[in-house]
């Protein structure tokens, strides 16, 4: 067997130096690098390969057509086109009442006795259980229910109305939903008192002072009426108080159900010496 070089030794020719290498193991270690290069280069391949498939597929043409689908609303769906030499269909037939059975039963009416004329007598109770009594005599449907027509004139509801609403207008409220407001709120109702009450001389002098306690209307414009003393102190103080009661501007007015109701308001006005 010739001999080596050391420059052309390799790490299997010194691994298996002086070994059978006939016996196999030395053949597979000295195709080890070949084979793994050739496995990495496969294996890559396959993977490249792998992960391009979708793309590939998407460049394939496909035999089949493809259909567009286009959602329609039903709802939104625009109108047939009309057709102007089309004729128009006719208007549907009127729908008829069932008829009752009716008895011929008017009201009584005063009359001469020679202008009374000879008609048929009354209906009997147990006519007028099958029928209905009416201005004629007639057959009908013996299942069939009576119609009530409203009348066409409706007058008399609409001065009722007015007759309640004037009542609402006049009535006075002592509670309702929505409180007269002083224009700008109770911090400018003290501010104007403060600013308007003008002490009495004779309060003054004998030294009184308190409160005043007065009520007063505020109607459906604003506008104050009614003034009255409900409690109060004398020397000149009730009488300054209604004074600046009358006026105070125009309040914001109560209102009940969404309208303007008056309402009746109840206030103190204080004296304090200073």
């Amino acid at each position: 067997m010739a001999e080596i070089k050391a420059s052309e030794m390799t790490l299997d020719d010194i691994v298996f130096a002086n070994r059978n290498k006939a016996y196999g193991a030395y053949e597979l270690r000295k195709s080890y690098p070949r084979l793994l290069t050739r496995a990495l280069i496969i294996g890559g391949s396959l993977f490249l390969l792998a992960m391009a498939a979708p793309t590939l597929i998407s460049l394939i043409p496909s035999s089949e057509q493809e259909l567009n689908m286009t959602e329609v609303d039903l709802m939104n769906l625009p109108p047939p086109p009309i057709d102007p030499n089309e004729p128009l269909p006719p208007p549907p037939p009127p729908v008829e009442m069932p008829k009752v059975n009716t008895v011929k039963f008017l009201p009584p009416e005063v009359k001469k006795d020679e202008e009374v004329p000879e008609e048929t007598p009354p209906p009997t109770v147990e006519e007028l259980k099958e029928a209905v009594a009416a201005d004629k005599t007639q057959e009908g449907d013996p299942n069939a229910e009576e119609v009530i027509v409203a009348p066409e004139e409706s007058a008399p509801v609409k001065e009722e109305a007015k007759a309640v609403e004037v009542v609402a207008q006049e009535t006075v409220f002592n509670v309702v939903e929505q409180q007269p407001e002083f224009p700008g709120g109770a911090g400018a109702l003290m501010g104007y008192l403060g600013k308007n009450i003008k002490y009495p001389a004779a309060a003054s002098r004998a030294n009184v002072s308190g409160k005043v306690y007065l009520s007063f209307v505020v109607n459906t414009d604003g506008s104050i009426q009614d003034i009255q003393i409900l409690k109060g102190l004398g020397f000149g103080c009730d009488e300054e108080s209604k004074r600046v009661i009358a006026a105070m501007p125009k309040w914001k007015p109560g209102k009940q159900s969404g309208r303007s109701v008056r309402v009746k308001y109840n206030l103190p006005v204080s004296f304090v010496l200073e």
